[in-house]
């Protein structure tokens, strides 16, 4: 988690897309939630998010706000 912090700290144009982000999911998702995104992109329910996957998200969260209007 630190490192993923580190990461968004060095990518300020993202930071309001992970505060939107947080406020939508009302903080950080529940286990069962996150068991069942880390199965589904990484192929193990134990896995760790990367640092560089979180960026991607938030970039994606950021163009789809874009595209939305």
């Amino acid at each position: 988690m630190a490192r993923s912090l580190a990461k968004l700290l060095a990518h300020p144009a993202l930071w309001a897309a992970a505060v939107r982000m947080c406020w939508r999911m009302r903080g950080f998702p529940d286990r069962a939630y996150l068991k069942f995104r880390m199965v589904t992109m990484y192929g193990d329910e134990d896995a760790q998010p990367r640092p560089d996957d979180l960026i991607a998200y938030l970039r994606w969260c950021k163009a789809w706000e874009r595209a939305r209007g």
